[in-house]
């Protein structure tokens, strides 16, 4: 089997850094976003629980994305609404 070529954080190029950096605040900007959303939103208007939410929000990229697309109801999106 090969030996996986792990590199430390110096032996990485500049333009790797950075973006390994963006990617970071990136993935806590959305964590905190969603997190802000959730406790800011009501209830009603969050697709299942907000508990469920707030542990799924905490998965990389995934959850605050995922909260954001499938966990906040649309306006004009429940019976009756004119489409």
């Amino acid at each position: 089997m090969a030996k996986k070529n792990k590199k430390t954080w110096k032996e990485m190029p500049p333009a790797a850094r950075v973006g390994f950096v963006a990617l970071g605040i990136a993935q806590v900007t959305l964590m905190l976003a969603a997190q802000r959303d959730i406790s800011k939103r009501p209830a009603d208007q969050i697709n299942g629980p907000k508990a469920a939410w707030r542990v799924a929000a905490l998965i990389n990229f995934v959850g605050p994305m995922g909260y954001f697309i499938l966990g906040r109801k649309r306006p004009g999106a429940g019976p009756g609404a004119v489409k």
